[in-house]
């Protein structure tokens, strides 16, 4: 079977090398769905420049309110009539900081954002799926990825303080398990990605100051993974081809978690 994708794919969080890579195998339909409006037309004028046929739907939207969720999903279906994909890719690092330090207003911002915001989509891409024909044991009713991390598998390194983002992505991986188990015989497929350190703006001062250093050296591969070495495992949890995987966290991540 071909790594090839079809029909309609639901992306939050702005990930314009996983939009990209999801238009060169195939999807055609693309709701854009993030907070930063300017991100999501710098996306979708990449998308045309590079793939005239796509129709792409902007989406400018706070994961964790609730009604703009739901809104946005019956947008995309009113827009494109199903939804094949549903990708739940954003979030926030928050502060490093010691628990016993923490201040309870950060603690919930990243609760707020990478868990109840995750939460909010699977529940409304679920409630929209069930509604939808299910294109037999390959294809499904639809799939839902979650982005978790490498620190939702293990946890992190002490000296990095960020016991919040640990929990966190620890959550979204009993939410990914848990609804698979749940709706794997209704035609949906539900898994996570849990990358290692990824090479972009985000940690770039860490990199280029050396202060990744000791994590990298901690990867058997000694670097972090380049932004499409994630979209690529992206594109093959989102196909056919991953059909028998459901509530996996797939480790991408270097060898991190060995």
């Amino acid at each position: 079977m071909a790594l090839k994708l079809s029909g309609t794919a639901f992306i939050t969080g702005i990930g314009r090398d996983t939009a990209l890579a999801f238009a060169r195998h195939g999807i055609t339909k693309l709701a854009l769905v993030d907070l930063k409006q300017e991100g999501l037309e710098e996306t979708q004028r990449l998308l045309k420049e590079s793939y005239s046929e796509i129709d792409t739907l902007l989406l400018q939207v706070d994961v964790a309110d609730e009604a703009a969720v739901q809104d946005s999903v019956k947008c995309t279906v009113d827009e494109f009539k199903r939804i094949d994909i549903g990708l739940n890719c954003a979030g926030i690092a928050g502060p490093h900081i010691a628990t016993h330090e923490m201040p309870l207003n950060k603690w919930q911002d990243m609760i707020q954002i990478n868990l109840t915001g995750v939460f909010l989509c699977q529940k409304h891409l679920i409630a929209q799926m069930l509604q939808q024909e299910n294109l037999g044991v390959r294809e499904g009713r639809g799939t839902i990825i979650n982005a978790s991390s490498v620190f939702g598998i293990v946890p992190s390194p002490a000296y990095l303080g960020i016991t919040p983002y640990v929990a966190s992505k620890h959550a979204v991986m009993g939410l990914t398990k848990a609804d698979a188990k749940v709706y794997a015989p209704m035609g949906i497929r539900i898994n996570a990605i849990c990358p290692g350190w990824v090479d972009t703006p985000m940690i770039s001062k860490g990199i280029e100051n050396g202060a990744l250093d000791p994590e990298f050296q901690r990867t058997p591969v000694g670097r972090p993974a380049k932004l499409e070495e994630i979209s690529d495992a992206l594109v093959f949890l989102a196909s056919p081809m991953a059909s028998y995987m459901h509530g996996a966290g797939l480790n991408v991540d270097g060898g991190y978690s060995l």
